[in-house]
């Protein structure tokens, strides 16, 4: 545990917090949270979460500017609905990047767990999206997602980090639940 772990890890769960709470200031706390842990997940050679956090850094952006431009209601940000279809197809085609991107780690680097990292990753990557969508199903993905990754952490010895992954899944079976919450509240005053 370095004193890089232990403020990567606060970062984060101030970030997801805001997260949560549909708060704009998410972005910034989740940015820097992810330049930190790129460079955690470098030293401890789990690349498919460092190539993670630079993609992560991207969508971020595209999240901030997605809330900032989106759909409100009251002045808050409007959660949007997604198919079932779409989260069936979008689920497979990131499977199958996944696949591909563990098959070059594991033949190009000396990368520690390359397809479930790469799996992890590519999930991580769809999650985030839909995060930046505004779709409740990000916080079900993420619950699956988070308790894979506390497995891995443990697995590498990144144990405030398997911890804090832990947090994340009782954080975003939270942020779902919340989420379903302010969704009805808002269909109500749609429908008024």
């Amino acid at each position: 545990m370095s004193p890089l772990e232990i403020v990567a890890v606060i970062i984060s769960v101030i970030g997801v917090g805001l997260t949560i709470k549909r708060n704009m200031w998410c972005w910034w706390f989740n940015f820097l949270a992810f330049v930190l842990y790129a460079y955690l997940f470098f030293t401890f050679k789990l690349y498919g979460e460092t190539i993670l956090q630079f993609f992560f850094m991207v969508v971020n952006f595209y999240g901030f500017y997605h809330w900032l431009k989106g759909k409100q209601v009251d002045h808050d940000i409007r959660i949007e609905p997604i198919s079932p279809k779409l989260v069936i197809i979008q689920m497979l085609i990131t499977a199958v990047g996944g696949v591909i991107f563990g098959l070059s780690l594991k033949h190009f680097t000396d990368a520690a767990v390359p397809m479930l990292d790469s799996q992890l990753a590519a999930f991580s990557l769809l999650a985030t999206y839909w995060t930046s969508r505004k779709h409740i199903a990000t916080w079900i993905l993420w619950v699956f997602v988070d308790i894979v990754y506390v497995g891995m952490f443990i697995y590498k010895d990144l144990y405030l980090t398997a911890g804090l992954y832990a947090a994340f899944v009782l954080m975003a079976a939270f942020g779902w639940w919340q989420w379903e919450q302010v969704k009805r509240k808002q269909q109500t005053k749609l429908v008024i």
